[in-house]
């Protein structure tokens, strides 16, 4: 794939390959007992909440699979987080295939800004959807029971947060973190409200035990629903830079003081260990004496840090399949 840049062609890889199969295969033994968990409570629950990256609005609700387990059997609202980091041009057409898939009660969020209009709306979502459901077993019960799903890392502790803060005014009550996995199992009821009474039950990140879709799989990790040590963080930058390539997004060239686009993972790297003086000191194996080497590990991190950040642009990476 052949790009120009500044009147000059840039190749580009055509293709993106990972060499061990196993890479993207995260299935902990938490998640396991996490679905067998929330598919006991549906009995207890009223709705169900799905949350997944805006940034990956179609592969992330694909992989979570819950269609076979959970979707469909409560009222349903999806909420797509990280509205903040999302290429907007993306919005309309993946809405549109949402609504296609049955998901008409969707909210874009972003939970950082505490006057987000739109997270204010999911209250009263909910009291209206629930109302025109049958509760069954729970018609007689007062309160609302809401079960808050999504794939690792999306903003599921984040946005029961964000609700209590805003309906109760209390402090956090679910843990947060900037890693996939902080959630390891299904907690007891957070209230999020007195008037109506109504309880968050947060669950654990899931994802399906083999990843088929290499690409989507590297999509998911890239926005960090996977934890990096486990694909490697140089794969990932590997997989940012061709993606960003493919796409002819280029502002990494600029970001990271280079002349030009590159294809080479390596080139990106090094300029980022040598412009943040990032260096290891590793023993020679042959002599027995020191050398110094640029830190790719950590220039990895900070490449990646820079994306998730929305320091090189706003992206949907679903792109490719709207």
């Amino acid at each position: 794939m052949a790009n120009a840049f500044g009147g000059k062609v840039v190749n580009f890889r055509e293709t993106f390959k990972v060499v061990n199969k196993d890479t993207l295969n995260w299935f902990p033994g938490h998640m396991g007992k996490g679905i067998r968990q929330m598919e006991q409570n549906l009995k207890n629950v009223d709705c169900l909440i799905e949350v997944h990256d805006a940034r990956i609005p179609l592969s992330g609700r694909g992989y979570a699979d819950f269609k076979k387990t959970l979707s469909g059997l409560k009222p349903h609202i999806l909420v797509l987080s990280k509205i903040d980091l999302t290429d907007k041009t993306y919005i309309a057409p993946a809405l549109e295939r949402l609504n296609e898939e049955g998901m008409t009660n969707i909210v874009q969020t972003n939970l950082k800004d505490e006057k987000c209009k739109e997270t204010k709306k999911i209250l009263p979502l909910m009291q209206q959807i629930i109302s025109e459901s049958n509760r069954f077993n729970r018609s007689q019960e007062k309160d609302y029971c809401v079960m808050v799903i999504g794939v690792p890392n999306v903003g599921k502790s984040s946005l029961i947060n964000r609700l209590r803060s805003t309906h109760l005014h209390k402090p956090k009550a679910a843990a947060v973190g900037a890693v996939a996995g902080i959630t390891r199992s299904l907690m007891n009821r957070i209230k999020i409200s007195e008037d109506p009474l109504v309880f968050l039950l947060d669950t654990p990140g899931i994802l399906p035990p083999n990843i088929k879709d290499q690409n989507c799989g590297l999509k998911l990790a890239l926005v960090g629903c996977s934890q990096d040590h486990l694909v490697g963080p140089e794969l990932l930058a590997d997989y940012l830079l061709f993606w960003l390539n493919k796409n002819n997004r280029f502002e990494y060239v600029n970001k990271l003081n280079l002349k030009e686009p590159t294809d080479d993972i390596m080139e990106v790297l090094i300029q980022i260990a040598v412009k943040n003086k990032k260096v290891k000191k590793i023993k020679n194996i042959v002599d027995g004496k020191h050398v110094y080497k640029p830190d790719f590990y950590y220039a990895a991190q900070y490449f990646l840090k820079a994306f998730r950040n929305g320091e090189l642009g706003l992206y949907c990476l679903d792109k490719d399949i709207l």
